[in-house]
C-alpha cells in the first residue's frame, strides 16, 4: 500500500525548473518544452487526497521523480507537488521511455490539466513534458 508521505526534493532540481519560468510562471522564450504524454495519474485511489485536492490548480507544475527501487516496477516514476506531496505515479504502460529519458539525465516534469472527483477517487489528468535546455 502506498503511503502519503512528504518526500524531500533536491532544491537544485526545483531551481532548474523555476529558472526557466518568467515572473508569470510561463516558460521564457526559446526554452524548448516538448509535450511527451497526456495521461492520468495512477494510484490516486490508494491515497487520501481530500486535504491536498483544494490546493491543486490547473496548469500547476508537478515534479517527476524516478523510483528505480520500486518493488512493483523498476521503471516507476513518482509524481509529486512542488512541496513534495505524493500524488501517484505515471501509469506503468507509459513509463518505459520516460524512465529511460530520466535515467539519461533529461529533465521531465508534469503539469496538471484537470481534476475530477469520481465517487471517492480523485482523477488527475496531466501532461508530461521534456525540457530541452
Amino acid at each position: 500500500l502506498m503511503s502519503q508521505t512528504i518526500v524531500k526534493i533536491d532544491p537544485k532540481y526545483l531551481e532548474i525548473v523555476r529558472s526557466s519560468l518568467d515572473k508569470t510562471g510561463l516558460p521564457k522564450p526559446f526554452v524548448q518544452e516538448v509535450e511527451l504524454l497526456d495521461c492520468n495519474i495512477a494510484g490516486t485511489s490508494f491515497l487520501d487526497l481530500k486535504e491536498i485536492e483544494p490546493n491543486l490548480k490547473n496548469n500547476q507544475l508537478l515534479v517527476l521523480k524516478r523510483e528505480p527501487k520500486n518493488e512493483y516496477d523498476d521503471k516507476a516514476i513518482l509524481i509529486l507537488t512542488e512541496d513534495g506531496q505524493k500524488l501517484g505515479y505515471v501509469p506503468q504502460e507509459n513509463n518505459e521511455i520516460l524512465s529511460r529519458l530520466m535515467d539519461a539525465g533529461k529533465l521531465l516534469f508534469g503539469r496538471l490539466d484537470e481534476k475530477n472527483w469520481v465517487g471517492r477517487w480523485l482523477r488527475l489528468d496531466i501532461q508530461v513534458y521534456l525540457r530541452d535546455l
